[in-house]
């Protein structure tokens, strides 16, 4: 029991560590530790995602977005693509033998319009007054005698007016040489 004093004395130290110690290390003032979390990334705004994986869909999706410190607009929407269209249908209808109403729908476009013109091949056409479908010479004796309603109208309107000018200068010549050939013919 030499070794007692030993254990009396580590213990004493101990308590006077846990009892005195934090008193003396420790501070009277009133400090505040907070955290405060600011929030420092940008603003944005997310674009809506359109997608369009069906090929008999014929739209392209188109999709946009603003952002500002205090505002954000998104939008979003799809355009739809006519010659897709046009094409789907026509080939639907040639699949379906209806090989006529086939190039009907594909001669809505004046390109395709064009195209048939310069091979010899007339668009169909439906005759309103005759109540009748035309196909082949009377198509093409149609779409002549109504040229206002060709597709490509507004590309060749400047043509048929130039035609018509020159026509009629032409009639102009012919009436000034019948009537210089009348005039000559009384003398």
């Amino acid at each position: 029991m030499k070794n007692d004093w030993y254990i009396y004395f580590i213990s004493a130290l101990l308590i006077s560590f846990v009892l005195f110690l934090p008193k003396s290390y420790s501070a009277d003032t009133n400090t505040v530790s907070s955290t405060v979390t600011v929030d420092k990334t940008p603003p944005s705004a997310n674009s809506p995602s359109i997608n369009s994986v069906n090929s008999f869909i014929c739209r392209s999706g188109v999709s946009g977005a603003v952002q500002t410190q205090i505002l954000g607009i998104s939008s979003g929407m799809t355009i739809i693509d006519l010659n897709c269209e046009r094409l789907l249908l026509s080939q639907t209808l040639f699949k379906q033998g209806l090989k006529v109403a086939s190039v009907s729908i594909l001669c809505q476009d004046k390109r395709v319009f064009i195209a048939m013109q310069n091979s010899g091949t007339s668009c169909p056409v439906y005759d309103p007054v005759k109540k009748v479908s035309l196909i082949g010479q009377e198509a093409q004796d149609f779409w002549e005698a109504n040229i206002h309603l060709r597709p490509d109208y507004e590309d060749i309107k400047d043509q048929i007016v130039v035609k018509e000018k020159q026509k009629g200068t032409f009639d102009d010549i012919k009436d000034f040489g019948l009537l210089a050939l009348s005039m000559l013919v009384f003398l």
